[in-house]
């Protein structure tokens, strides 16, 4: 499949919408960016942004790999609907305010902060050892593959990926000095997980709906043989 906006707005927006929800990468950029300031917490945010960096290369090669309509072709996208689905009902389930995650993140500090190179370190090791990040990755390029998305096509949606992480992350450091800023954040950020749950559960009864619908036509292939 070539470059497709509709498909495009899709995956964006689903990655997007998965980045407003804050997980651990966004407490440790949280506390970084109290404690030593926005721009030395820019180091976390690259190297969190690396890792998941290194999750959708391994998607992209790992499914361009697989022969497509193989059992463990559909089997891969069938778990990774399974798993979207999972994480959207865990987040409308468990939806809530952040304002004593936030508290507890810690306050202004006078402490000095780690070498440029400790701190990408951080960074990089709390986004490689997320097993969520390598599934949401995972699940979202099996998708793609399903669909027959092109290697150039998936390659620019990591690259995008990859820019969004790095700019969102950058973003909430910065933006983390601003009291009107996370006070709205965390206004609304039940609403937001909220949201971000029922399109990762609308994309994965899509992928679900695609699987069954390639698995009657592969029967019905076989049958008229």
């Amino acid at each position: 499949m070539a470059f497709s906006w509709q498909q495009f707005i899709l995956v964006a927006g689903a990655h997007f919408l998965a980045l407003l929800s804050p997980g651990p990468d966004f407490f440790l950029i949280v506390r970084g960016a109290l404690l030593h300031g926005w721009r030395k917490a820019a180091a976390l945010c690259l190297g969190i942004a690396a890792a998941n960096g290194v999750f959708i290369a391994l998607a992209i090669g790992g499914f361009s790999a697989l022969r497509p309509h193989s059992p463990l072709f559909y089997a891969l996208q069938a778990g990774g609907c399974v798993y979207l689905a999972w994480l959207g009902g865990l987040l409308i389930r468990h939806a809530r305010p952040v304002d004593t995650a936030l508290q507890a993140a810690g306050g202004p500090g006078a402490a000095d902060a780690p070498p440029w190179h400790r701190r990408f370190a951080t960074g990089f090791a709390s986004g490689i050892l997320n097993p969520k990040n390598a599934l949401f990755y995972a699940s979202l390029f099996s998708l793609l593959a399903g669909e027959h998305t092109t290697g150039g096509v998936q390659f620019a949606y990591g690259l995008w990926m990859f820019g969004a992480v790095l700019g969102w992350d950058l973003l909430v450091a910065a933006g983390i000095g601003h009291p009107a800023v996370m006070a709205c954040f965390a206004r609304y950020n039940a609403a937001i997980e909220r949201v971000t749950g029922a399109v990762l559960l609308l994309i994965a009864a899509g992928g679900l709906w695609l699987l069954a619908d390639a698995g009657i036509a592969g029967w019905a292939g076989s049958a008229t043989q």
